[in-house]
């Protein structure tokens, strides 16, 4: 699976980005995994294509999801051949195939990044029946 994270937003304090670099190397054995950050929407739009499913991780109080949930959702994406997702992050404007909320709790845009790629990591070992824990 080919999943990239794109981020409208500030930028990336540098502790959250070696945080980013560890959960992309443990999730390279699992899936292809890229982050791309945008300095506004526009440019954005321009990436995106009518072949990626599109999750906007919203800060609403809707649609909060658990580990689990993202495990299930991944899978489904696999098994329906929806190999191109992107997860996006930062906007709330944008059209999605799906809206999804990590916590209520406003947070900086690293911090949130950081907690998407541990729990695509989580949703992952989820489903190998692998532990989390080392």
């Amino acid at each position: 699976m080919n999943i990239k994270l794109y981020i409208v937003g500030n930028k990336i304090e540098k502790f959250y980005l070696e945080g980013i670099k560890e959960y992309e190397k443990r999730l390279s054995r699992y899936c292809k995994i890229k982050l791309q950050r945008f300095k506004n929407e526009e440019a954005l739009l321009k990436k995106i294509t009518e072949k990626h499913h599109k999750i906007l991780v919203s800060t609403g109080k809707e649609s909060l999801i658990s580990s689990e949930g993202l495990s299930k959702n991944i899978d489904s994406l696999g098994i329906s051949g929806k190999s191109d997702a992107v997860i996006i992050m930062g906007t709330e404007s944008i059209t999605a195939d799906e809206i999804m909320n990590i916590s209520p709790m406003e947070m900086d845009i690293g911090l949130k990044t950081m907690i998407m790629y541990e729990q695509i990591y989580r949703a992952y070992r989820i489903l190998h029946n692998q532990p989390y824990h080392k």
